[in-house]
Parts: C-alpha cells; sequence; structure tokens
C-alpha cells in the first residue's frame, strides 16, 4: 500500500511539473512536508479542468460526472485506482479538507461546460470555486489543523486566489474566446474590449493583490516562500499585462521566460530574509 501511495504521488508531481513551471517554482520552495500535499491538490484541479478545456472529441459532461463521482468515492474509501484521485483523497483525509470546497470546486468546471458568458454574480460565483477554495484547500494544509489561523488568513487567501485568476483571465483572453468561446469578465464585448474596460479590471486585480499579500506575510514559514514566490511571479505577469495595449491583448500572450523566474525566486528569498516587504 506504501508503494502505491508514492507511486500516486509521483504522478501528481509529474502532472504539476508537466503542465505549470511557475507552479512547480513555488511549491519546491515551500517546506518539504508541504511538497506531496500541494502536489495532489494540483493534480486533481489540473485533471479535472482538462476534462473541460481540452477533451473536445469526447463527451466532457459524462466524464466530470464520472471523475465527481470517483473523487467522492475515493474520499469515502481511502484509496482509489486512479492514482491522481488516490492522492487527493490522502491530502482530504490527512488534512480535513472541507468538503465543501470541493462540492465548489466542481461546480465551477461544471459551468465550463455550457456557460460561456457571465453576469457579475455568475462571475463570482465561477471565480469562488475554480480559484479562490483551490486557495483555501492550499490554506487547510499550510494551517496544519489550526482553525484560528485559517480563520485569520481565510479571506486573504480568497483574494489572492482570485487575483491569480483574473490575471490567467486577461493573459488567456484570445485562447478562451477563439478556441473555447468563452468570456469570463462579466458584460465585457471582446469585439470592444478598450483601455478603460481593461483598467477597471486592473484595478480590481490590484485590490485583490493588495489584500492577498497581507496574507502571505502571515503564513507560517515553510509556507510563506512558496506563496510569495507564486506571488511575485503573478505580479511580475500582471505589470507585462498592464504594458500590453488593449487592442494587442488579443493577439499576443504574456509570459515569463524561466530565466527570469529564476531570477524571481532569488529576489523574492532575499525581501523575506530581510524583512524587505
Amino acid at each position: 500500500m506504501q508503494l502505491f501511495d508514492q507511486v500516486s504521488l509521483k504522478c501528481s508531481k509529474i502532472t504539476t511539473t508537466s503542465y505549470s513551471t511557475s507552479f512547480s517554482f513555488g511549491i519546491k520552495l515551500l517546506n518539504k512536508k508541504f511538497h506531496d500535499p500541494i502536489y495532489a491538490i494540483y493534480g486533481f484541479v489540473r485533471f479535472a479542468d482538462e476534462i473541460v478545456d481540452t477533451f473536445h472529441e469526447h463527451n466532457k459532461a459524462s466524464l466530470l460526472e464520472r471523475f465527481k463521482e470517483d473523487t467522492y468515492k475515493a474520499i469515502e474509501d481511502g484509496i482509489s485506482l486512479n492514482p491522481i484521485l488516490n492522492s487527493f483523497q490522502w491530502v482530504v483525509n490527512k488534512y480535513q479538507i472541507d468538503l465543501k470546497l470541493i462540492d465548489t470546486f466542481l461546480h465551477s468546471m461544471e459551468m465550463d461546460l455550457h456557460q460561456n458568458f457571465h453576469d457579475q454574480l455568475s462571475y463570482e460565483k465561477y471565480i469562488l470555486g475554480s480559484a479562490e477554495v483551490v486557495g483555501l484547500m492550499c490554506l487547510q494544509v499550510f494551517c496544519e489543523g489550526n482553525k484560528k489561523m485559517y480563520d485569520s488568513l481565510k479571506h486573504q487567501a480568497m483574494k489572492l486566489g482570485s487575483a491569480f485568476q483574473k490575471i490567467n483571465f486577461l493573459r488567456d483572453l484570445q485562447a478562451d474566446f477563439q478556441h473555447l468561446g468563452r468570456t469570463y469578465f462579466p458584460g465585457v464585448d471582446i469585439s470592444r474590449f478598450d483601455e478603460n474596460v481593461k483598467k477597471e479590471i486592473e484595478a480590481d486585480i490590484e485590490k485583490d493583490f493588495a489584500t492577498g499579500l497581507e496574507g502571505i506575510l502571515n503564513l507560517p514559514m515553510g509556507a510563506k516562500l512558496g506563496v510569495y514566490v507564486a506571488y511575485v511571479y503573478y505580479y511580475n505577469l500582471f505589470n507585462k499585462i498592464k504594458n500590453i495595449p488593449a487592442s494587442e491583448l488579443m493577439r499576443q500572450r504574456a509570459r515569463i521566460p524561466n530565466l527570469k523566474k529564476i531570477g524571481l525566486v532569488f529576489s523574492s528569498y532575499f525581501r523575506l530574509r530581510f524583512n524587505m516587504l
């Protein structure tokens, strides 16, 4: 059983490193005890997202429903022959992750199957499920059962997740609209996306970032550097997007080169090490 669990966790790690070099950088900077749990969460989230975003030649609704059923069965049984779900049930049961967070996440994935445009209410509901509750799953791991700490950092963790997701929406504006037919920002006509609309969205993200940073500063030491590096990476990506005119955002996808990411890791370490935040 121990060997099977180790193989399952390796699958979650491979999934993370294959799909996201940025997230992998952040995880490596966490205390080692947090590596496997966060890989397990990312692997689960990534697979669900892949179902609704890329499996176009298959019945995505059926696949997601099966994935959902298998997830809850794995948590209940304490095992799954799907290594990604086996890793996830382990972290859910070990850290007592609230099942409501999982419900909310999977509901947002279901929204992607049928809802291509959003009003303010559905936009907020989607971000809650697709990003904010994922931040809360990670926070439950970092707090290791300390409910007082979790409750004090809950709002900030949600806002940090929200900032990351909104930046993803801006970065992937072209791909989401042209390839998936989706527009996440409420009331935004992509054909009329201009500087005023872009600046409104950026101002909203700035507020989320400011709140999120407050929470990072109060995280346990074993989690602080890894989460701060993720914050710095996304803030640099955000600044790059801000410098791209609205008219060009549909033609190019902002990214941070790997060499630059490595530089951000070192600069982040020194800022935290010498209390320069």
